[in-house]
């Protein structure tokens, strides 16, 4: 029998997670055997901080993994920050944005929220990306020092995205500005840009963080330099993990960051990084759509996390091999202003189709596989067709928010075929078809994991998502 490529990737794709595992437990080593339930003292309350433009549904499958490993559910706390993008110049004021300042002082808020309700002293802060920032900030510049355990920064630009003199240095990101040269300025005579009492642990690739690259293409300046290597996410005097071929979001929701996560909570080794499925489920969460730039209307993509009121919602049971519905609507509501859709019981391992339906954006058909735990995370978006798609016979989109699509590094296929106009490189998380043929099935394949929709009609003004979850 011969071996296709796509199973030869599939393979290679494994054995670098099971390469990436053993070698991040070799960091951490010296703790205890798995094996046991993580005590009270052991399972502090853990505050989730998402990155830049994301959502706190990204940290879905985390949740599960420690839930797997005895963590009470009401230790688990995801923030959703309203504004998640950083202002193009943080001394500047800009709609739709937020300064580190604000950001800083949302993150202060949630963690004292957990606080009260789970009469902690202390909680265990874990961010991606720009979440990171946030958290730094919080730990020294608002008091964060007596209210965290545990910092650990998955992927987080700790020495910038770009280090170049003069260029942009007002941006949050900026490796020369004054926001991370603040925070990195040394703690100690040895030169340490962390200090005690907080533990902390950062996560990062070895190459194939598109924010942590030394030449400029993942920000719009290919061919110059950035004057940041794959180390940039490290902080000198922190526990510094390399989890080789991981992408930027996989340094935070991959199961290998959630290994080395759970071994520096509590020293010892989880039980296991596979989810471990409910008899029952129950899922919620919130709608939001999409805000619109000032300073270019006609986009319509500016990221927030605010509540979509007034946006109606419709849920069914699909078909794994056909993505067609079964029986009747499981739930049809239309939200109110806190844009909470649930909660909706169901059987775990069942496909799903929402259908999201609001003013002034696509109809919106959300395809997700089976959710094997109750969630209240299950947030989503509401779609806006853009204008280059509405000739299409029909529009769908694999994304997968959780990381990224890398040719050269994972087997994927969309509507049967590699997706079009996906780089190496691990740079971008969607790929777009506009298949023909009536309504059907169309599947997307992203190693391992199978979506299966239908092809909505586009000049009905439907968009269809099939999301992974990995």
């Amino acid at each position: 029998m011969t071996t296709t490529p796509f199973i030869l990737q599939r393979l290679q794709r494994r054995a670098l997670l099971a390469a990436a595992t053993a070698a991040a437990a070799l960091a951490l080593a010296g703790c205890a055997t798995p094996g046991t339930m993580p005590s009270l003292a052991e399972a502090p309350p853990i505050v989730f901080v998402h990155g830049n433009g994301d959502t706190a549904a990204l940290w879905q499958t985390t949740v599960w993994r420690f839930e797997s490993n005895g963590w009470p559910r009401e230790r688990l706390h995801a923030i959703d920050v309203p504004y998640p993008l950083s202002r193009d110049d943080d001394t500047k004021p800009q709609p739709g944005r937020t300064s580190a300042a604000e950001h800083m002082a949302y993150l202060k808020a949630e963690v004292d929220k957990v606080l009260k309700a789970t009469g902690a002293k202390q909680v265990v802060l874990v961010g991606n990306s720009r979440g990171g920032n946030a958290i730094r900030n919080y730990i020294y510049n608002g008091g964060g020092s007596a209210t965290v355990s545990h910092a650990i920064l998955g992927g987080t630009p700790n020495h910038g995205v770009w280090a170049i003199p003069g260029f942009r240095e007002g941006n949050e990101f900026s490796g020369t500005g004054p926001f991370l040269t603040a925070l990195n300025a040394p703690k100690n005579a040895a030169g340490d840009e962390v200090s005690g009492p907080v533990k902390w642990m950062t996560v990062r690739s070895d190459n194939n963080d598109k924010f942590a690259q030394p030449d400029g293409l993942w920000i719009g300046q290919k061919g110059k330099p950035t004057y940041v290597t794959a180390a940039g996410p490290e902080l000198k005097g922190a526990l510094n993990v390399v989890i080789p071929r991981i992408d930027h979001r996989e340094t935070s929701y991959s199961p290998a960051a959630f290994e080395v996560t759970y071994r520096f909570i509590t020293g010892k080794a989880p039980r296991s990084t596979a989810i471990v499925a409910e008899k029952s489920v129950v899922l919620n969460g919130k709608i939001t759509g999409l805000g619109v730039d000032p300073a270019d209307p006609k986009t319509g993509n500016f990221s927030n996390n605010l509540p979509l009121a007034g946006a109606t919602l419709e849920v069914y049971a699909t078909h794994p091999a056909t993505g067609a519905r079964v029986g009747n609507a499981l739930l049809r509501k239309t939200v109110g202003a806190d844009g909470q859709w649930g909660p909706l019981t169901t059987q775990p391992g069942v496909p799903h189709e929402f259908v999201i339906t609001a003013p002034g954006y696509a109809t919106t058909h959300i395809y997700r596989s089976g959710f094997p735990r109750s969630s209240n995370l299950i947030h989503l978006r509401a779609e806006r067709m853009a204008d280059a798609d509405k000739g299409a016979e029909s529009v769908v989109t694999l994304t997968r928010p959780r990381g990224y699509l890398d040719p050269a590094r994972d087997a994927m296929l969309l509507d049967g075929a590699r997706p079009a106009g996906v780089p190496e490189g691990a740079g971008v998380a969607t790929a777009k078809a506009k298949p023909t043929g009536g309504v059907r099935p169309i599947t997307a394949e992203f190693n391992g994991e199978k979506v299966t929709g239908q092809t909505w009609p586009a000049a009905e003004g439907r968009v269809v998502m099939l999301e992974i979850s990995q």
